[in-house]
């Protein structure tokens, strides 16, 4: 229900549901409350400290309340699921990899395994210092959003952080490091299948470069201490 809520800044108001039943409104309000968010009669919305969208995200995503200290993020790639993406992309013995999102290596190290020559990009540095380590990849510590797209990727595996849409963001973005014939397989936010706005347009895009975008069971994250819902996308780069 939240993900009808209309947000604006760090206001959520539920108007757009219609009148609510007494139960409904007071369950909702609770969640809302435990959210962070305080009723306000003269705003006739919840207002949030922070932004309230990204506030009442992990709600919508897990239906669970979830701290605002922890970011998707942080959650990393069960092995299972890791395999599956790897399988997905199908990559080969000498093929470059880039794995824009790449944690402590959950997806860089089985494409390693895979045979691919891998590049890794990671925002932590605590991460990026436990990658150079391995003396196996090529590590660039930055916010991949900020990095030209200097080199073509055979594939491209990731699995970007979800809040506020950064997955679609990051995809898009990884797009443009994809060569001819190229693969990009990503794990995305379970809203990229219904949300509107950004998302309707990220689907209609999949759509028209003939992508896929599969939703995954709903214990994909249960290893990583989430039940977030997600879903798998996988697009080819048909230029040449």
């Amino acid at each position: 229900m939240l993900d009808r809520a209309t947000c604006e800044g760090n206001a959520l108001s539920l108007v757009a549901l219609g009148q609510l039943d007494r139960k409904l409104y007071t369950d909702t309000n609770k969640v809302l409350e435990a959210a962070g968010g305080k009723w306000s009669r003269k705003a006739k919305a919840h207002l949030f400290d922070g932004d309230a969208a990204e506030a009442v995200e992990p709600i919508i995503l897990t239906g669970e309340i979830v701290s605002r200290k922890v970011e998707f993020q942080q959650f990393y790639t069960p092995p299972d699921l890791a395999e599956r993406v790897i399988a997905a992309a199908g990559i080969l013995p000498g093929m470059w990899v880039l794995e824009p999102s790449a944690g402590r290596g959950a997806l860089a190290i089985p494409a390693l395994v895979a045979g691919g020559q891998v590049d890794c990009v990671e925002l932590n540095r605590a991460n990026a210092e436990h990658l150079d380590e391995a003396d196996r990849f090529d590590v660039v510590c930055c916010d991949f959003l900020t990095v030209a797209s200097e080199r073509q990727y055979d594939r491209v595996v990731m699995n970007p952080p979800f809040t506020r849409d950064q997955d679609i963001r990051h995809v898009e973005h990884a797009l443009k490091f994809l060569a001819p014939g190229g693969r990009l397989v990503a794990i995305m936010s379970g809203g990229v299948l219904f949300r509107q706005g950004r998302a309707a347009t990220f689907r209609e895009m999949v759509a028209a470069r003939g992508g896929t975008i599969e939703p995954l069971p709903a214990d994909s994250f249960k290893a990583s201490g989430t039940s977030v819902s997600t879903c798998l996308v996988t697009i080819d780069e048909r230029g040449a």
